[in-house]
Parts: C-alpha cells; sequence; structure tokens
C-alpha cells in the first residue's frame, strides 16, 4: 500500500469538488457543472410557501422538489453586447427569417411577445418560432422572483398570463413549465383549456407543478394523454388521472422520461403508463403521497428512482433494459416492517442502491435473502457493478445481513457503505464475526473502488473496513468520509483507528487511502432528481 496521502491537502477535493485523482475527461467535467447548477438551485429556486404552515418534513420535500425542477433552456437575465457608440445601423433586421426565429426561440415568452410590436414582418415571425414558456418568467422579477407564498391576485396574474400565451401561441412549445399557480376545483375550466392547447400545438417537455396546500391536490384531466408529442413530463403535487376511463389507445408514444414529485398515483395506473409508454427510459418517484408498490415490467426503461416516498415494494419484474435502481430515503407504510425488493429479469442492471439491511427484504428471483445465504446462480445478479448499502453498524442484525447482501452481487467494482447513526444499539460483534463469513467474490476478485460514508467511529465499521483491506485483492482506492461535526475526543480515538487500518496486512499493496469530512449535514446527499435523470454522468450517486 503506498504512504498514506490524506494529511492535510491530501484526499480533499478541488475547487470543482473532484477527489485528488478524479479523471478531468469530459464525464468529470459534467458532473462538476451539475453540481454547481444544483447548489445555485437550493439558493433561489424555493417553492415559496409561507414556512410557518410547514411541517419540517414537508418543508424539505419540497424544497427538494421545486431545487430539482429542470431549468428553462431560456434565461431573463442574459449577458448582451452593445454596438459601439454612435453606430445606430439597424443589423438585426438584415437577418434572414429562419435565423430571426431561432433567436426569438431563445428569449423568455414575455420578451419575445413584446417584438411583435415592432412590425408586420416581426409579428409573423412570433408566430412561426416555438415558443418556450415558463411561468417564473412571467413573475415580476424574472426568473429571480419568489414564487407567490398564497393563492391571490398575483397567483393569478400570472395564471391569466399563461392562459394568454397558450391562446395566442400557435406553437410548437419546446418546454412548458409551469409552477407558480395555485390552481384549485374552480379553475377546471382554465386547466382543459391548457392541455387543449398543448394536445393541438404540440408539446416536448411539460414541466407541471400546483401549488395546493394540503397536498396533493386535484386529479389532472385524462386529456393529459391527448399530448401525444410528450418526451419529458413532470408532474407535481397532482393525483394522476385514472387510467380505468381512459379511451382505447390512449399513449405516450414519444415519452421518454417521467417524474412524479408529490404526486398520488395507484399501482395500476403506473402499470398502464409503462405499457403504453413504448420508448419510456426514465421514471422518477419522488415524494409520494401515497403507498407504492411498483412492479417494472418495461423492454425500454433504463432507469427506476423511488426517493423520499413510501415504498412497500419495487419489484423488477422484467426489464431487459434497466441499467440502474436507485433508492433513497425511502420509509415504509405504518402497517409494514420493511420494504420488498425484487430483481427479476435486469440483465443490464449495473447500479443498484441503496440496499438497507435493516429496512429491506431483498429478493432475488424466488429467494428471500437472509443471513447466511449461500451464493448460487439462482441469489446472484452478476451485471451489478456499482452498489450502494446503508446501514447501521451498531445493530448486530444489520451487520450481519451485510456478506449475504455482498455475495448477491459477485461483479461489483464500485461499492459505497454509508453508516447510519445508531439509534439503540445492540450486542456487540465477535471478532470472529467477519474472519467467519467465508469468501465474499466481489470483494476478493473484482472490487477496485470502496466509498465509506458517514465514519461515526464505530468499532464494527472499522471491522469492516479491515475486512475489506485484508482481502479485496485489487483494490485501488479506498475513500473514507468522516461524519461532519464530530467530537475533538472522537476523532483522536477515530485516528488511532485509522492508523490501525493503515497498518493492516492489505491484499492489494497498490491501494491508496483517502478521506475527507463530509460536506453534507447528517449524512445527506446533493444528488437530486435532474442529477439523476441525466443519463450522461457517469458517477449518478456522485462518488468522487
Amino acid at each position: 500500500m503506498r504512504r498514506w496521502r490524506a494529511r492535510r491537502t491530501a484526499g480533499r477535493p478541488d475547487a470543482r469538488g473532484r477527489w485528488p485523482d478524479a479523471a478531468t475527461a469530459g464525464p468529470a467535467v459534467a458532473m462538476a457543472h451539475a453540481r454547481l447548477r444544483f447548489a445555485r438551485h437550493l439558493r433561489w429556486t424555493r417553492h415559496g410557501l409561507p414556512p410557518e404552515t410547514l411541517s419540517s418534513g414537508d418543508y424539505e420535500l419540497l424544497q427538494f422538489l421545486y431545487a430539482s425542477l429542470p431549468e428553462p433552456p431560456v434565461s431573463t437575465v442574459p449577458s448582451l453586447c452593445c454596438a459601439a457608440d454612435g453606430d445606430k445601423t439597424d443589423r438585426v433586421s438584415r437577418l434572414p427569417d429562419h435565423i430571426l426565429r431561432r433567436i426569438l426561440s431563445l428569449l423568455p415568452a414575455k420578451d419575445g411577445a413584446r417584438t411583435t410590436v415592432l412590425s408586420s414582418r416581426w409579428r409573423c415571425l412570433w408566430h412561426s418560432a416555438p415558443l418556450v414558456l415558463a411561468d417564473t418568467h412571467l413573475l415580476p422579477g424574472g426568473d429571480a422572483g419568489v414564487r407567490p407564498a398564497r393563492a391571490g391576485a398575483a397567483s393569478r396574474a400570472v395564471t391569466n398570463a399563461v392562459s394568454a400565451a397558450l391562446e395566442a401561441h400557435p406553437g410548437p412549445f419546446p418546454f412548458v413549465s409551469l409552477s407558480c399557480s395555485f390552481i384549485a376545483g374552480a379553475d377546471r375550466p382554465v386547466l382543459a383549456r391548457w392541455f387543449q392547447h398543448l394536445a393541438t400545438k404540440g408539446v416536448d417537455v411539460l414541466v407541471f407543478v400546483n401549488r395546493p396546500w394540503p397536498l396533493p391536490g386535484l386529479r389532472l384531466p385524462s386529456s393529459l394523454f391527448s399530448c401525444a408529442s410528450l418526451r419529458k413530463l413532470w408532474i407535481g403535487a397532482w393525483v394522476f388521472p385514472d387510467t380505468t376511463t381512459l379511451p382505447r389507445g390512449a399513449a405516450f408514444p414519444n415519452l421518454r422520461e417521467l417524474v412524479l414529485g408529490c404526486a398520488v398515483m395507484e399501482d395500476k395506473d403506473l402499470e398502464f403508463v409503462l405499457a403504453v409508454s413504448p420508448v419510456l427510459e426514465i421514471l422518477a418517484v419522488a415524494g409520494s403521497q401515497n403507498p407504492v408498490h411498483a412492479r417494472l415490467a418495461s423492454p425500454s426503461l433504463r432507469h427506476g428512482m423511488f426517493c423520499l416516498s413510501i415504498l412497500d415494494e419495487v419489484a423488477v419484474v422484467d426489464a431487459p433494459s434497466i441499467e440502474g435502481l436507485f433508492l433513497w430515503h425511502n420509509k415504509t407504510a405504518m402497517s409494514k416492517t420493511s420494504t420488498t425488493v425484487k430483481i427479476g429479469h435486469a440483465p443490464k442492471l449495473s447500479l443498484l442502491g441503496y440496499l438497507e439491511p435493516g429496512v429491506h427484504t431483498l429478493q432475488i428471483g424466488e429467494t428471500i435473502i437472509k443471513a447466511g445465504t449461500k451464493a448460487s446462480t439462482s441469489t446472484t445478479v452478476s451485471s451489478v457493478q456499482i452498489l450502494a448499502l446503508k446501514l447501521q453498524f451498531g445493530v448486530c442484525s444489520e451487520v450481519k445481513m451485510l456478506p449475504s447482501f455482498l455475495r448477491c452481487f459477485p461483479s461489483v467494482k464500485t461499492l459505497i457503505v454509508q453508516s447510519e447513526e445508531t439509534l439503540e444499539p445492540t450486542s456487540k460483534l465477535s471478532v470472529k464475526s467477519w474472519k467467519g463469513t467465508g469468501p465474499i467474490e466481489c470483494v476478493q476478485s473484482h472490487l477496485k473502488t470502496l466509498l465509506f460514508r458517514e465514519l461515526q467511529g464505530n468499532r464494527n465499521e472499522f471491522k469492516f473496513l479491515t475486512f475489506i483491506a485484508e482481502n479485496a485483492q485489487k483494490l485501488e482506492k479506498m475513500y473514507i468520509e468522516v461524519k461532519m461535526g464530530l467530537s475533538r475526543t472522537t476523532k483522536e480515538v477515530m485516528a488511532t483507528k485509522l492508523r490501525a487500518l493503515k497498518s493492516a496486512n492489505w491484499a492489494s499493496r497498490d491501494c491508496e487511502m483517502l478521506f475527507r469530512t463530509s460536506k453534507v449535514l447528517r449524512g445527506g446527499t446533493i444528488w437530486s432528481i435532474e442529477v439523476g435523470t441525466c443519463l450522461s454522468l457517469d458517477d449518478p450517486l456522485y462518488l468522487k
């Protein structure tokens, strides 16, 4: 093992938030940019609802939802370059129509509409250019304005402006984001007209977030399924249409991405959407307002995400194209003690996490994985290469399940383990507990990178790290992220244990061990729906 480089500056991320040896190729740069965009979102993209009316959980959920909303492809604060002083030549009007249409399509709706007063030519150009419509651009402060806190004159003015834009422009609408209106029962006629315009004029990306309280609000009209041109659909704080009432042939023939935030969707409706969306690649469910029993059966689905939801079961039944299944901060229903995670036909599944031995019942095929389950062809998923786990190292039953979970994924090259705070510790494990586990194929033969998040100093944490160090023959990097806010005494004890780990009999002599302090309080993450739905990123779990 090389000299431990985690002293002072070694092991710290650079200005872009990467580990020192992170690759600087295109995907890494894209990841850094995604981090910066999300940080900016957290600063200014607020739901605007009065904090005193929300519980802490609801506040964080809505903050997460609004922070994850896709940014419009146009901005109200572009950088402009002025012509030289004294030069009054109108060069813009000399441009051909197709270039002017392109320019107009990059303007916010309000600014583009203002060009119609210039001349009859500009009126024709605006009507023939695609229109990006974001209701945040219609707020008094533009896209930096705060959404209205309550239903009233401000929100009604935005609603009326949206109606006027959809009525006046013939389309198409490449991007429509509506997240400022309080749509109530009396607004159903307005809602119907909006979807009529979107369906007949064409919409590619629709972000539609209602602002009711309490959640979930109104049921969306079935005319949503008339928007056949939709490629991306983000729904927030709505009840999904009852699919049993839809006419025969209702479908989303072009839908590739579906995100449901703080919504209500029955299990049968989810199965229906998967069945009538032949090119759907991404499904994300965040903050579901009802228990979810998700059965993923789709020939095209590549990524499934379930976060901050009441998740009773997620079953990958038949998904030949699925590459990633991401589970994050979900909870079980009051009547259940665990969430069932079933892996059936998923030959391309390469990313899975976060699995929680204390919360999840893992089922591979027809076999329920238990402590001591032996590896066999019927109990393993050899396609998984990135595995994320979360457990309490102070709870004996969870630690005993860890080897069984690892045996189910023999080809794992990257392992993420997050240590959770133990509220009620159980009996201590013996020193022989890891030595007696027997061989674990992924650890011995494939593991190259280990990221241990939220190290708290628990003795079982170091037993596990020592086990990895002494058995992972191909390990190249061991990243250790220390929990934020530990006491000085705890840090001193931890430093002693880390020195002991450094002196262990490492199976891989070329492995490097690096550490840093967690940058997020309480073991959180800067992961967002936006990041999870970006298929081009090579690090969707923010490992680096």
